[in-house]
């Protein structure tokens, strides 16, 4: 392959490489006997990566500052640098890590621990299900709302 790729085909690369390394993470995950009894298990991992890699990874495949501000931004919710901070020391247990891995990110995910950013992914997940899908009758109009 010709190492001239640039933009749009590298950042391809990289996702399809990242996305190649989360599966590996995640067949140890489905081997782990920790994780025996866990239900669904290869859909949630399957759910967690896709939802790994909608944060904007840096070039290792880690989840780094920027990446969780935009993405907690996407889904409303600006956080202070030091919000941001605090939630990334609570995903990777206690260390003043700069990024969150993946392997710290299935942790959480499928820990005991209620990370704030669990609950976050966890209410996001759940709400998207729970959206009516327009099977209520239109409401009702009212005058002030006539052409």
């Amino acid at each position: 392959m010709d190492s001239s790729a640039q933009g749009g085909k590298a950042y391809g690369i990289l996702k399809s490489q990242q996305e190649e390394r989360l599966n590996a993470i995640n067949e140890a995950f489905i081997s782990d006997p920790k994780y025996v009894d866990e239900e669904d298990l290869g859909s949630k991992l399957e759910m967690f990566k896709i939802k790994y890699l909608e944060f904007d990874l840096n070039d290792k495949g880690d989840i780094d500052l920027m990446g969780l501000k935009r993405m907690l931004e996407k889904l409303g919710l600006a956080k202070t640098h030091l919000e941001l901070k605090k939630m990334m020391s609570e995903v990777a247990g206690g260390t003043s890590k700069e990024t969150i891995s993946y392997n710290d990110f299935l942790n959480m995910m499928l820990g005991k621990r209620n990370a704030i950013l669990k609950l976050i992914l966890m209410f996001e997940g759940m709400g998207k299900e729970q959206e009516p899908k327009d099977t209520a009758p239109p409401s009702r109009k009212t005058f002030s709302d006539l052409p």
